[in-house]
C-alpha cells in the first residue's frame, strides 16, 4: 500500500486551444501555454524530418498509438499509486508494459503528495499538469511517466528533464515547498525500463532559455501576421 501525505490544496485548471497550442487558464483572461507546448521546440526539427521521411499518414497512425498507450500507461500508474485496481478493461500488451515498471514504483515511490495536478508558474508564464509528486527513494521528487518503443540515449530526453524542472519550479510557488529531484521513469518496448534522476537546477537555465525562444517566436508570429497558420 501506498502512504498519501496531506498536502496544500490545489485548484485544478482548464484548458484552452490558441492558435492550435494547448494553453491553461489561471485568471480572469490570463492565459499561460503548457510547458510540453513550450519543450515541444526541443523536437521540432526531428520530427518534421520524421514525418517528412515516413509520411503523415504512416506518422498520423503511429503518433495516435503512441498517445493512446501514453495515456493507459500514465491512468494505471495513477491508479495503482492511489491503491486501487489498475488492471480493469485494460489491453494486455498495457499490462504488459505496466508491469515492467511495476516493480520501480513499488521499491521506490511513497509518500504521494500529488497525482496528474495541474500547476502554474506567474514567475515562468508557463502551466502544466505533473504526473506525480511524491518521495522517490525518500527523496521529494517529480516524477514523469514516459513510454517508449526503443531505449532512448539520454540527450533524446532533454526535453523530459526542462519539463520536470519547469513543474518543480510551478510546485514550489503554489506551495512553498520546494523539490529538486526530478525522475523519469520509462517504460521501453522490450527492453528493461530506463529511468533518469536529475537535480532540477541542472535544467533551470536551459528552461529560461527555451520559454525566451517561445516568446520570440510568437511575437515574430504576431507581427508578420503568421500566428494561427
Amino acid at each position: 500500500m501506498f502512504n498519501h501525505v496531506e498536502c496544500p490544496e490545489i485548484p485544478d485548471l482548464k484548458t484552452k486551444n490558441i492558435n492550435g497550442k494547448r494553453h491553461y487558464v489561471v485568471g480572469d483572461g490570463k492565459y499561460y501555454p503548457s510547458v510540453t507546448t513550450v519543450t515541444s521546440l526541443l523536437s521540432r526539427k526531428g520530427i518534421a524530418d520524421w514525418r517528412k521521411k515516413v509520411g503523415n499518414e504512416k506518422a498520423n497512425r503511429i503518433s495516435t498509438k503512441a498517445s493512446r498507450r501514453g495515456t493507459a500507461i500514465h491512468t494505471i500508474c495513477e491508479k495503482y499509486l492511489d491503491n486501487e485496481d489498475p488492471f480493469k478493461k485494460i489491453m494486455p500488451s498495457n499490462r504488459e508494459t505496466f508491469n515492467s515498471i511495476k516493480s520501480i514504483l513499488d521499491d521506490n515511490i511513497n509518500n504521494i503528495r500529488a497525482q496528474e495536478v495541474a500547476l502554474y508558474s506567474d514567475y515562468l508564464g508557463l502551466a502544466g499538469r505533473c504526473d506525480c509528486i511524491a518521495e522517490y527513494d525518500g527523496i521529494l521528487s517529480i516524477i514523469d511517466f514516459k513510454t517508449s518503443g526503443k531505449v532512448k540515449k539520454y540527450e533524446w530526453c532533454h526535453g523530459y528533464f526542462i519539463q520536470e524542472c519547469a513543474y518543480a519550479i510551478m510546485w514550489e510557488e503554489r506551495t512553498g515547498i520546494p523539490i529538486t529531484q526530478l525522475v523519469t521513469i520509462m517504460a521501453v518496448d522490450d527492453n528493461p525500463p530506463q529511468v533518469f534522476i536529475e537535480h532540477r537546477d541542472t535544467w533551470s537555465q536551459q528552461l529560461i532559455d527555451l520559454i525566451d525562444q517561445y516568446k520570440r517566436e510568437q511575437n515574430e508570429s504576431r507581427a508578420y501576421g503568421t500566428e494561427g497558420r
